[in-house]
């Protein structure tokens, strides 16, 4: 399953906006040098969907702001429903 996102590096924290036109927002408090922020993206999309990291991967966007990210062992629905839970159930 791939999803789309948008990422905001040089953020104070790591934090997930919400989804505008079918793109998840996401904050990440790391720089976009060397990998950083990709990296911090994608040890918190494992929090958020609570999955390992070896189930995410960069599919597409690793300079860019947009990226695809590739998510196995989870369907669809299901991430669906934990990425949009995940700000309702940290308040």
């Amino acid at each position: 399953m791939l999803i789309s996102v948008r990422v905001y590096p040089n953020a104070a924290r790591n934090e997930l906006l919400g989804q505008i036109d079918g793109v998840w927002q996401f904050r990440v408090s790391a720089p976009p040098v060397k990998g950083k922020a990709n990296k911090e993206l994608l040890d918190f999309l494992s929090q958020v969907l609570s999955v390992g990291k070896s189930s995410l991967s960069l599919a597409k966007g690793h300079t860019s702001r947009n990226k695809a990210i590739a998510i196995d062992g989870l369907a669809e629905e299901e991430i669906m429903k934990r990425l949009s839970s995940y700000g309702v159930s940290r308040k």
